[in-house]
């Protein structure tokens, strides 16, 4: 899934660096140990994916991957939602990811959501440029009283957690 999300973009990519975002079945099945993962899935078909790793500076948010086809219809919205009610759970106050300058849709989306841009690294990754984005979020005792973090559900189901 991750590789028919990204190889539009592997010319963008250095060979190593590309690898590395489109890990194989088996270094995928590797991280299912390092922390959650969900997906969400259309007709039986895996559509959209996110992972989160905790680690002493928060939750840092990897793999997330909608499918082309499936683009614009909010999946990575709802996938980004299931990682901020987990990190709510788990009382964990920062979220962070890493991505590359030219996947610009999936930058609108974090920005959107209400991740920022900092100068924290790392700033490449097998010679491909990242830059790092954060969210901070409500300590887990405000959390819903103003609304926000609230899961929802997508017209065909929710996130689910794998």
């Amino acid at each position: 899934m991750l590789y028919q999300a990204f190889v539009e973009f592997e010319p963008l990519y250095t060979p190593a660096a590309f690898a590395a975002t489109t890990p194989t079945p088996d270094q995928i099945q590797r991280r299912w140990s390092e922390g959650p993962v969900w997906v969400v899935t259309e007709a039986g078909q895996l559509v959209g994916t996110i992972s989160a790793v905790s680690k002493d500076e928060g939750l840092y948010v990897r793999s997330t991957a909608v499918l082309p086809s499936h683009r614009g219809q909010g999946i990575g919205h709802i996938l980004l939602q299931a990682v901020e009610q987990f990190a709510n759970t788990q009382d964990i106050q920062r979220m962070f990811l890493s991505t590359t300058p030219f996947l610009t849709g999936a930058i609108r989306l974090y920005e959107k959501f209400g991740f920022h841009r900092t100068t924290d690294g790392p700033h490449e990754l097998f010679g491909t440029s990242l830059l790092t984005m954060v969210m901070l979020l409500k300590p887990a005792n405000q959390a819903h009283q103003d609304g926000t973090n609230i899961p929802v559900e997508n017209r065909k189901g929710k996130a689910n957690e794998e």
